[in-house]
């Protein structure tokens, strides 16, 4: 951690984040059991929970992200219907995954919220999530326009604020 030159100034390094131990509190438990019994492949696609500020964020391995999303709608316990974001964030300065590409999802059925963050190299793509929600089409361009991430089976990864001569 500390401090790296950058543009302008100063740019602060990302804190080392630490997966939160169990019990989560709340319906985090609920819905970390609830993936964990539905998806076989949990071990292997969950890099760490984390609990902050009475938030529930699932780190996923970039690879899984339509994967765990196809689940965290589908499956009756869980019933995550709707992505109502998809944002980038570039951690300069930061380790060979800087980008961090961050979902969040709602139940309406359930009432609850759950945010995933794929974390992926300054030219890193993962899979879309357009399959599982439409609503994340736009917001996938928009990502790659700002971030250069590439979304891979996405069905028109195309610009969408910036000219298309823009590097």
């Amino acid at each position: 951690s500390g401090d790296v030159s950058g543009f302008g100034g100063l740019v602060r390094r990302r804190p080392e984040v630490v997966g939160t131990p169990k019990p989560y509190g709340g319906y985090f438990d609920e819905v970390t059991d609830a993936l964990e019994e539905a998806y076989p492949g949990f071990a292997d696609a969950i890099e760490k929970v984390v609990v902050d500020r009475g938030e529930l964020t699932l780190h996923i391995q970039p690879e899984k992200i339509a994967e765990v999303c196809q689940i965290l709608r589908d499956d009756d316990g869980l019933r995550f219907e709707l992505c109502s974001s998809v944002s980038g964030v570039d951690y300069l300065g930061s380790d060979e995954r800087r980008l961090h590409i961050v979902y969040q999802l709602t139940s309406m059925t359930y009432r609850r919220l759950v945010r995933l963050e794929a974390a992926v190299p300054a030219d890193g793509s993962l899979p879309t999530v357009t399959s599982v929600y439409p609503t994340a089409d736009w917001q996938e361009r928009e990502v790659y326009d700002m971030f250069g991430v590439i979304f891979d089976g996405h069905p028109n990864l195309t610009r969408i604020l910036m000219p298309d001569d823009w590097e």
